[in-house]
């Protein structure tokens, strides 16, 4: 800043007043009592003056009307001070110095003048109170001169406040350096000017800041724009008036203020709960791009002491850390919600494409900035993916235990949800750098979730069936056709994204489902009518033919491996005669050689028009074979129990 021609004293009107206080010095060894007197009421007026000079200037530099009322109090204070000592006739007492010098901006003279006057009597202290909050009144209103550019301010009274403030810290480590007690160094008024000046040029440049508010509406374009606005108004601004201030000796304090409106004002762009990862990605390039580029003296100050200039790195890069610190906190946020809004239960699952997906735009969006925040970036969207992962897993174990057993879909739909994860698993660890720890517990995860549900279904599928075909062959519709339609369209969803467990899990359902069916059918009514029979053969050929369909659209030409019992069942009760019978009895006793004689009893109850001889020739040739099966085959009867038939008093099968 360019320094004015005229000197202090004259804006001041010191000249002045020291001409006309050495005329009067001059006229007391000649005059009486009166002329005292005139002096002393001089001197009160003189003193008055100075202290309405120094609250105006207050009240110019814009301070705020409490403290203007303070300072009121204070003068009046200094108006009815007395010194203890005894003067000589025509001196200045030490609070007039004092006042000399706050006017005339030589603060510092001020403060060694204050400290003298601490030590010079008993009731001293509460004297250099009010000086000192009256010198802290003016040194601020000369920043706050300087802060908005006026032209009545000069170089030197900025200087002094840097020298008052030096001096403060001299003064506070010789009281430590005494063992002087805490309390008294706690509240001594200079104590508080360093924070007090922080404060004051925070507030102002908290005030340059160019106003923008983000909302949930904010793009990326409004934010690029306000950065933009700041670099080429908000930081030249303080770049020029850093000049000042380093000429001054406080531009440490100044920088430092410089960071730390700048920090506040960026967290506010990155704290509020609209921030994006976009656009906390911007906020944080537009930071690396101030350090690399040294842009603006608050950033990184030229012809500084290396004190100065490491402080000032170290800021920027605080101010980079803590804008990375929350961009990956919003990466973890957004990653965890999109993966919970994907995998939903009940809800239908994503494809594996899309779940990459969340991943792959973020990393790529950091690798645009730097290979470091892509690395950092990566390995927090891994901990987020084992983080959902075991809330998932906990969720899905409270699902499966709401009583009321959830419905087969949505068992379906975890499970394919796991197939799915699985398969993202897989191609992520293509593209990110995933530790053998985290695939080992990603691995364990599924593997668990896929066990536990898959046994939850089986269970759910096996007491559903259960229950509808306890009245099955009773009733004309017991719903086990609606059972079948439910599996069928679960299965057909779910086998769209061919998961590996789809085929077996099909499997394992269709021989529960036939064990149940098998179990109805030969624990039926025993002593069924011919009418009845007719029905209960009519139902079963009926049946048969909707489980072929459903499996073999399950399961494609797998199909045709599956056992059919049914089909076995069907073709032994109507063969019409006993010889045919038997032959039709030997492939089902190789394939099912758990068949008990109570089963082939409760089958042959369903055949119509059988006669007690064919009965007993076909449970003779049952003896006859029975233990001529191989070991190995399918066990489907083990489980049924069926009660033995009663027969004749003699214990033969002719009765």
């Amino acid at each position: 800043m360019r320094k004015a021609m005229y000197s202090w004293g004259t804006f001041t009107g010191r000249d002045k007043w020291e001409k006309g206080a050495g005329e009067n010095a001059r006229m007391l060894p000649k005059a009486g009592h009166e002329e005292r007197k005139k002096l002393e009421t001089k001197r009160k007026r003189k003193l008055k003056t100075v202290a309405g000079k120094l609250l105006k200037a207050v009240a110019s530099g814009k301070e705020i009307a409490a403290k203007k009322a303070e300072s009121e109090h204070v003068a009046g204070n200094l108006l009815k001070m007395r010194t203890n000592r005894k003067e000589a006739e025509g001196e200045t007492s030490a609070e007039e110095t004092v006042c000399e010098f706050i006017e005339q901006g030589k603060f510092f003279q001020a403060c060694n003048c204050i400290s003298d006057l601490e030590h010079s009597a008993s009731d001293a202290v509460g004297k250099s109170e009010s000086l000192y909050m009256l010198l802290a009144e003016r040194m601020w209103a000369v920043v706050g001169e300087a802060l908005h550019g006026s032209d009545r301010v000069l170089l030197e009274p900025l200087q002094s406040v840097g020298e008052s403030l030096a001096w403060e810290k001299q003064k506070e480590e010789e009281w430590l350096g005494r063992d002087q007690e805490m309390e008294s160094v706690s509240t001594w008024h200079p104590n508080f000017w360093k924070k007090d000046l922080e404060e004051k040029l925070t507030q102002y440049m908290a005030a340059q800041i160019p106003r923008f508010v983000p909302t949930c509406n904010t793009d990326e374009a409004a934010l690029k724009q306000h950065l933009s606005q700041l670099e080429t108004t908000f930081l030249p601004n303080l770049e020029h008036k850093s000049g000042f201030f380093r000429e001054a000796g406080l531009l440490v304090t100044y920088a430092r203020c410089c960071h730390a409106s700048l920090s506040s004002h960026l967290s506010t762009l990155t704290d509020n709960r609209h921030c994006t990862f976009s656009q906390c990605l911007v906020v944080y390039e537009w930071c690396l791009k101030m350090y690399k580029s040294g842009s603006g003296t608050c950033l990184r100050p030229r012809q500084t002491s290396q004190h100065s200039l490491a402080l000032d790195v170290q800021s920027l890069v605080w101010i980079i850390l803590k804008t990375e610190e929350k961009l990956l906190a919003v990466t973890r946020k957004e990653v965890g919600k999109a993966l919970e809004e994907a995998f939903e239960i009940g809800k239908t699952p994503c494809a594996d494409a899309a779940v990459v997906q969340i991943f792959r735009e973020k990393m790529e969006a950091a690798q645009h900035i730097s290979e470091s925040l892509s690395e950092k970036v990566e390995a927090v969207c891994l901990e987020e993916c084992l983080s959902f992962l075991q809330s998932y897993e906990n969720e899905v174990r409270n699902f499966l235990q709401i009583d009321g057993c959830p419905g087969i879909s949505s068992s379906l739909r975890i499970l394919e949800n796991c197939c799915i994860l699985r398969t993202a698993w897989c191609k992520l660890t293509h593209i990110c750098s995933a530790s053998t720890g985290q695939d080992a517990k990603v691995k364990g995860f599924l593997y668990r979730m896929e066990d536990e549900v898959t046994e939850h279904f089986l269970q759910t599928v096996t007491s559903r069936v259960k229950e509808t075909l306890k009245d099955h062959f009773k009733k004309c519709d017991s719903g086990f056709n609606h059972i079948l339609e439910s599996l069928k369209q679960s299965f057909s969803a779910f086998g769209k994204k061919k998961p590996d467990i789809y085929e077996a899990l099909v499997k394992s359902v269709n021989i529960i489902i036939i064990a149940e069916y098998v179990q109805a059918l030969l624990t039926t009514s025993r002593k069924p009518s011919s009418e009845q029979r007719k029905r209960i053969v009519s139902k079963i050929e009926e049946d048969h033919r909707t489980l072929q369909t459903i499996f073999k659209e399950c399961l494609g030409p797998a199909a045709g491996a599956l056992k059919d019992p049914i089909k076995a069942i069907l073709e032994l009760i109507q063969t019409s005669d006993a010889e045919g019978m038997k032959i039709a009895l030997l492939p089902i006793l190789k394939e099912f050689p758990d068949l008990r004689e109570e089963h082939l009893s409760a089958v042959l109850d369903i055949k119509d028009s059988l006669s007690r001889e064919d009965r007993a020739a076909l449970l003779k040739a049952f003896h006859d074979n029975c233990g001529e099966t191989e070991s190995e085959a399918t066990l489907l009867f083990a489980d049924i129990e069926v009660k033995p038939r009663k027969y004749g008093l003699c214990g033969c099968f002719c009765c």
